[in-house]
């Protein structure tokens, strides 16, 4: 049997924030356009996750990986979820870990781990290989307002070459929905990890 031939691999790390509809939007979004996905998903996401969608996700990761295939409609092996101490995984070196990963939603607190090279978790260090190897990290905020401290630690973030995008969503493409205002941010971050799509509507379109 062949091996399935992905156009992108994908780092999705997702923590506690509030957000959990932008992740679901943004995973079957990669789905769809032929990613394959290396999952992160912190306790406190899943938290979140039951909170605002009222989802129950498995615990045990092959059955997380199952469930992830039939709710995202996924090929064999296009979602991978991965455990928080999985320092085996390949997005924990940088001699194997994709290019590119984005964390959304990405709390306070995990963004200022990340700006002091913490790496106490498999998010954390996936990002900080990311930062080292010179790829694209992408974090996306969802918290209001901003502590000084918070500002400190994205202008740090963003010193360092991080793309820091705040889940703000814009209004001018007359939005009807909460699906479509979500749709709004996927497809910002689908631009700059420079992936096609239709989703929203462009300025002046």
């Amino acid at each position: 049997m062949s091996k399935e031939v992905f156009s992108e691999k994908i780092t999705l790390g997702v923590t506690g924030a509030s957000g959990s509809g932008y992740f679901l939007s943004l995973l079957q979004a990669l789905v769809d356009n032929n990613c394959q996905v290396y999952l992160l998903l912190s306790d406190a996401a899943k938290i979140v996750l039951k909170t605002e969608v009222n989802e129950d996700w498995p615990t045990e990761l092959d059955a997380l990986n199952h469930f992830l295939a039939k709710r995202f409609n996924s090929k064999d092996n296009q979602i991978i979820a991965l455990g928080a101490k999985d320092w085996f995984s390949p997005v924990a070196s940088g001699s194997s870990a994709p290019k590119k990963m984005i964390i959304c939603p990405c709390s306070c607190g995990t963004f200022a781990s990340i700006a002091q090279g913490l790496s106490n978790n498999l998010i954390e260090r996936a990002a900080d290989v990311i930062m080292k190897e010179r790829g694209l990290l992408i974090i996306t905020p969802r918290e209001t307002p901003f502590s000084t401290l918070h500002l400190r630690n994205m202008l740090t973030l963003s010193e360092l070459g991080v793309t820091v995008m705040p889940l703000a969503p814009g209004f001018y493409h007359q939005p009807q929905s909460i699906e479509e205002l979500q749709e709004f941010m996927v497809a910002r971050l689908l631009d700059h990890l420079k992936i096609e799509h239709k989703i929203s509507k462009r300025w002046c379109e």
